[in-house]
């Protein structure tokens, strides 16, 4: 089945829930057994419940891959998925990430001799000098937040897959409607389903997928011991969400190109950060490794921080908040809201600026919406 049709189906079957069209909310926290030494399919919500297989199935087919794990949120599926690993062990990640993501490295791992080596993955040279000292995996954010960089996951994967590293890909920026890891070589896809899976801003979730058998066998014990698991009704919201997936991850993309290419025309902005403009320095990656570019982008203000703040203090329509992928657009300014936890020095060096100002574009009217930005700047 192709994706739209997937989106709607995977991880469904109506007669297998006395012919409910919708997943049922399974609130049980615990299941009968059917004899004694002789449990059912489900015997306690922690290790497994009917609503929350019914979206890890759905996520795993849509992420192409074989099994899929739902999280009480995005850093939740990332901190279980840290716990593969031992004291000693280290990680490249991307030089520019997620705060969140930087933080947990930073303030929780690196404490447990879990530590992170970040690194331009862009780079081939750099990234094969890293492998050398054979870390346990390495760790892809792309589109990268908020910078917008791209990182070639087919090449990355063959890379670090000689040196015998693991390749986790961050895949919230875009969803499985946009760009699929796993099948550029990827071995562990993760998603913070609050954003666009969800897309309704109204629940928080995260989720790991997976290629391999065993690898899926490992996170699975993880997540029944460490019990950070998305409730039934958090993911029946997000099963939801699923179902308009596809027509919302199209309209985004639409208005966040359209609202892209005026910016670059706008005298009062000095530079734009979307991998769909011919003016991205990835384009062509972007379109030989994505059906397209999603509803976030960044860009610069000439007029540096107090430009920004007279634009996040104007706008009418665009919510001032964090977080992204919601039918509401959104505007936030990284350096002091979703990455104001990285010190300063290294926000610099990674190139998060006063001056830079994050969008997540929403199904709002498009004209409605340069409107607003317009009026704002």
């Amino acid at each position: 089945m192709n994706f739209k049709t997937l989106a709607i189906h995977a991880g469904h079957n109506p007669q297998e829930h006395l012919g409910a069209v919708m997943p049922p909310i399974y609130h049980s926290s615990t299941f009968a057994f059917r004899g004694v030494g002789k449990p059912g399919p489900f015997e306690y919500s922690r290790s497994g419940n009917p609503t929350r297989r019914a979206l890890e199935s759905c996520l795993a087919q849509l992420e192409k891959g074989t099994a899929g794990f739902a999280f009480a949120t995005g850093m939740a599926a990332e901190t279980t998925l840290l716990m593969l690993f031992s004291p000693g062990d280290r990680i490249l990640v991307q030089d520019d990430l997620y705060g969140g993501t930087y933080r947990l490295f930073d303030a929780v791992f690196a404490k447990k001799q879990v530590c992170a080596d970040y690194v331009n993955l862009g780079d081939s040279s750099k990234l094969r000098s890293a492998l050398a000292a054979h870390p346990k995996a390495v760790w892809i954010e792309t589109p990268s937040n908020p910078l917008m960089t791209l990182v070639d996951i087919r090449a990355v994967s063959d890379l670090a897959h000689e040196f015998g590293a693991l390749v986790i890909c961050d895949n919230t920026f875009l969803s499985p409607y946009f760009q699929n890891p796993l099948e550029l070589g990827a071995d562990i896809v993760t998603h913070s389903t609050t954003k666009y899976i969800n897309g309704h801003s109204d629940v928080v979730g995260g989720a790991l997928v997976v290629r391999d058998a065993a690898l899926a066998e490992k996170i699975g014990f993880l997540q029944k011991v460490l019990g950070a698991v998305a409730g039934p009704q958090d993911c029946y919201l997000v099963l939801r969400g699923v179902r308009t997936l596809a027509i919302r991850m199209e309209e985004h993309h639409r208005n966040a190109l359209e609202i892209a290419r005026w910016l670059e025309k706008h005298p009062a902005v000095s530079r734009v950060r979307h991998p769909g403009l011919e003016s991205h320095a990835q384009h062509d990656l972007a379109m030989r490794q994505t059906r397209g570019s999603g509803g976030t982008f960044s860009f610069h203000l000439r007029g540096g921080e107090e430009a920004v703040k007279r634009l996040l203090s104007n706008c009418r329509i665009f919510t001032l908040a964090e977080s992204l992928g919601g039918v509401e657009s959104l505007i936030q300014q990284p350096s002091t809201m979703t990455h104001a936890s990285i010190p300063i020095e290294v926000r610099l060096k990674m190139g998060i600026t006063s001056d830079l100002v994050r969008v997540s574009v929403g199904l709002e009217d498009v004209r409605d919406l340069i409107a607003d930005l317009e009026q704002a700047l």
